[in-house]
């Protein structure tokens, strides 16, 4: 019934706001469906954590501490989301950009999205996994088109188009692993359910699930934004609204991510070498090093941050590439660090555009003296996005260099080399937008509560995790990775 529940929840909140979102308080009842489903993802995490994996839906639906991890993270994240929207999508009204219908048609997409890749994480299916990823590719290209202008509908085109390609690989993935589990499990549904495969994937046919495996990991890093299907992403977050700037690059990325995990614990059952491995390994490091390149001369900041994504999503692949239980345990850690930190940035940045009218970093001067509470949070992002202590992305970064010591040193020259280009470059326009301009100062504008409270709730999460990462989480982690053996191999 839990299952049964995560997947409701957001469901019928799609169809009353799809009915109802354009009159007074729909945001609020998007807060108030997001928490809900939070609290749902709680209570599952508790319960597969307490009696072991749960099972439902005539075994269409599953969880495992692997999926729980991913299904809590993404259900927090978008619900200080929601609440993030509620005073951004607010001062879009009083700026005119804002109609009921396009109300309507944000908040009723917002619970789509939620919908699909919760769908994607409790999914047993992997053939109903990929119609998830391509149910939320179709509703957030519809969130980047959101303003309707030349820019943004190109935009939308561009991720339709490559995500198109990306998700049209992955199905054909999709087949080849049903056809080299056909012969053992059998024709039907039960050739596609992870659990039966889990249970015969040393018998499956090495062959073609290396085959399949190379369409999987093209095709769903079009969506994680590997390298070189990865140009949607920097014009996605550059013309979408920023809280879908901050769920793409908060929980999308780390759900397609999960998906190509997923496959890699049968692909190596069955293959016994090291190809996913070395595939990850490339795909991650080459990313790593063009997305830090890339960021050198960015004037845009929310392409910037869309770049940085890419970066650390290439780090997180690169991390489950090296393997091993230092390798996968930092895979894990940075992904969970990256959403709770880049989301919370996404809302700095969301602000920082509003108050100055320009998403153009040459034109975001004087932060500092306009709004000092943004400048302070723009500062604290980017220590924490850049990998600096005490943050756990300092954790989880220096956990993957510890790896590669051990398991492929000459890759340390180039993931330095990318680690301080990346610290050089937003640090740089960092002291750039906060510093001063010719131009006079208005009065200091001091923004509510309401528009910190989601900031500082991640940045808090990733300090504690950074700073003491209770034995709880541990335990949890451990359990998770565990749970689908991407431990083994040290």
């Amino acid at each position: 019934m839990i299952l049964l529940a995560i997947v409701l929840c957001p469901l019928t909140g799609a169809l009353l706001l799809g009915a109802i979102g354009h009159r007074r308080g729909a945001a609020h009842l998007n807060i108030l469906f997001s928490f809900l489903t939070f609290g749902i993802s709680l209570l599952l995490v508790r319960q597969v954590f307490t009696t072991g994996p749960v099972t439902g839906g005539a075994e269409q639906l599953f969880s495992d501490g692997f999926s729980a991890i991913f299904v809590v993270l993404t259900g927090g994240v978008a619900a200080t989301t929601s609440l993030f929207s509620l005073r951004y999508m607010a001062i879009e009204k009083t700026h005119g950009h804002l109609t009921p219908e396009r109300t309507r048609l944000y908040l009723a997409l917002y619970q789509v999205f939620v919908l699909t890749m919760l769908v994607v994480l409790v999914s047993n299916n992997l053939g109903l996994l990929w119609v998830s990823l391509e149910g939320a590719t179709l509703a957030t290209v519809l969130l980047v088109a959101w303003t309707r202008t030349p820019a943004s509908v190109k935009a939308a085109w561009k991720y339709f188009i490559l995500c198109g390609v990306g998700i049209a690989l992955a199905l054909f993935g999709t087949i080849l692993l049903y056809f080299a589990s056909e012969k053992t499990l059998g024709p039907g549904g039960t050739a596609l359910l992870w659990t039966h495969l889990d249970s015969v994937k040393s018998s499956l046919e090495p062959t073609v699930i290396g085959l399949a495996f190379i369409f999987f990991i093209v095709g769903y890093g079009t969506k994680v934004g590997l390298v070189p299907l990865h140009s949607w992403l920097p014009d996605a977050h550059a013309e979408g609204p920023t809280p879908i700037s901050a769920v793409l690059s908060g929980l999308l990325l780390n759900v397609a991510l999960y998906a190509i995990l997923r496959v890699k614990v049968l692909a190596d059952a069955s293959l016994h070498n090291a190809l996913t491995s070395h595939l990850l390994m490339a795909f991650g490091l080459v990313s790593v090093l063009l997305a830090s390149l890339s960021m050198w001369k960015r004037q845009d900041i929310k392409r910037l941050f869309a770049y940085s994504s890419i970066e650390h999503m290439g780090l997180a692949t690169f991390a489950f590439g090296l393997g091993g239980p230092v390798g996968a345990f930092a895979g894990l850690l940075h992904m969970t660090a990256h959403s709770l930190i880049k989301s919370a940035i996404f809302f700095v940045v969301g602000h920082v555009v509003q108050t100055s009218g320009s998403q153009k970093i040459p034109d975001i001067r004087n932060i500092a003296d306009r709004t000092p509470d943004l400048a302070r949070a723009l500062t604290v992002g980017g220590l924490a996005i850049t990998g600096l202590p005490p943050f756990a992305i300092f954790a989880s970064e220096f956990l993957i260099l510890s790896a590669a010591v051990s398991r492929a040193p000459w890759t340390l020259p180039p993931l330095l080399l990318a680690l301080l280009v990346t610290f050089g470059v937003i640090f740089r326009r960092i002291q750039e937008m906060t510093g001063g301009s010719d131009f006079p100062v208005p009065r200091p504008l001091h923004q509510p509560i309401l528009t910190f409270f989601p900031i500082w709730i991640h940045f808090g999460l990733a300090l504690f995790i950074g700073l003491f990462f209770p034995e709880t989480v541990g335990l949890l982690y451990h359990q998770a990775l565990l749970s689908v053996g991407l431990t083994h191999g040290q």
